[in-house]
């Protein structure tokens, strides 16, 4: 058992705290011979990065991401993995831990201070430790390589619901999730989560969030129908995400209000003979067992918990007390969540596609065999 490892084949390991010197992961198992840059990387991390909007947290991070092992240089000026652990570290250069000191001693309503404290008999106050969303830049790092193992899959997220206010996904396009600071698909739906927010934000509270995540070009034949179900771990791999409360994959809870013939994906026969689903229903994934279409998880960001207004609690040694967090928040921190569902998503997916061909012994076949 590892309590700071996920994966099977394609295994990441992180580390650090969010008010500690650095932050960083290893990626094991990862090919030889992928061909990648620093740049990848970093692109990756900018998206996630603070500070890049009134709407995210005003914390100056750069995350400026630097390669320790697993790879050589190649002769084009890029990188190439070795097959060895891959590590990676991102400095911390702007903590704050002075915002923490009021509250060392008390829980914060909605956090895990409480749970750390009863678990290990001590807590790291400053910005929450390894409870910190800060953790999740290392993940998007590791998610910009395991896009390598995956040729031909392409992996989006979009943030589909703010609090009430869900977009029409009529107007859904993909173009316009890079051109505002919602990763919003929906350009008519941008001018109300900002007037939203900034009442969010000058009322000192914060708000929840959905965010969804589709993968296009899986190949089918992933996962296992009982013990390595291939959406049981996306499912455990999204819950893994700080502040996320709920995951669905295709219809998710709303299957419970359909019939069975409105949620059977039927199939016809598609371009070059290939089965094809007329619907998608099941998210890309039937019996545990990817099925070539695309794989769809939404999940549920839950209110950020540090807020201005006060919020009753006790202390370490059971007092009662009134708490008010200060620092630099999130008003949501479902928004910087959708480039960490994106690589959890590619981690996932290069997990169960190397688990494949270590069973299998090749990529699963399409077309199908006749």
């Amino acid at each position: 058992m590892s309590f700071n490892t996920f994966g099977h084949l394609f295994r990441v390991t992180t580390f650090g705290e969010s008010h500690g010197p650095a932050i960083g992961c290893v990626v094991d198992g990862c090919p030889p011979g992928l061909r990648f840059t620093l740049a990848d990387i970093q692109e990756a991390l900018d998206r996630r990065r603070p500070g890049q909007s009134r709407f995210t947290t005003q914390r100056r991070e750069p995350d400026q991401v630097r390669i320790l092992s697993g790879t050589l240089e190649h002769a084009d000026g890029g990188l190439v993995s070795t097959g060895t652990p891959i590590a990676l570290l991102i400095e911390n250069v702007d903590q704050r831990s002075k915002d923490y000191s009021d509250i060392a001693g008390s829980y914060r309503p909605g956090h895990a201070d409480f749970t750390y404290d009863i678990k290990y008999g001590i807590r790291d106050h400053r910005g929450g430790g390894r409870s910190s969303a800060r953790e999740t830049a290392t993940r998007v790092a590791a998610g910009a390589i395991a896009a390598k193992v995956l040729p031909g899959v392409t992996v989006r997220g979009a943030l589909v619901r703010i609090g009430d206010i869900e977009i029409d996904r009529a107007r859904w396009d993909w173009n316009e999730v890079a051109n505002n600071p919602f990763f919003c698909p929906d350009p008519g739906t941008v001018p109300l989560w900002t007037d939203y927010l900034d009442a969010v934000r000058k009322n000192g509270s914060s708000v929840g969030a959905v965010v969804e995540v589709i993968a296009e070009g899986v190949p089918p034949g992933l996962g296992a129908p009982l013990y390595g179900k291939l959406d049981a771990d996306l499912a455990g791999a999204f819950m893994g995400i700080n502040a996320v409360k709920g995951v669905e994959i295709g219809e998710g809870f709303n299957a419970a209000r359909l019939t069975g013939e409105e949620n059977a994906d039927e199939m016809r026969t598609g371009n070059e003979g290939h089965p094809q689903f007329l619907s998608n229903h099941a998210g890309g994934v039937l019996g545990g067992i990817s099925t070539g279409a695309p794989v769809v998880v939404r999940f549920a960001v839950k209110p950020t918990s540090s807020i201005l207004t006060p919020r009753r609690t006790v202390d370490k040694f059971g007092a009662e007390a009134d708490i008010m967090t200060k620092g630099r928040h999130d008003p949501c921190v479902g928004i910087r969540a959708v480039p960490v569902g994106e690589a959890m998503m590619l981690c996932v997916l290069a997990d169960h596609l190397l688990r494949h061909r270590g069973q299998v012994g090749q990529t699963p076949p399409w077309p199908f065999p006749r």
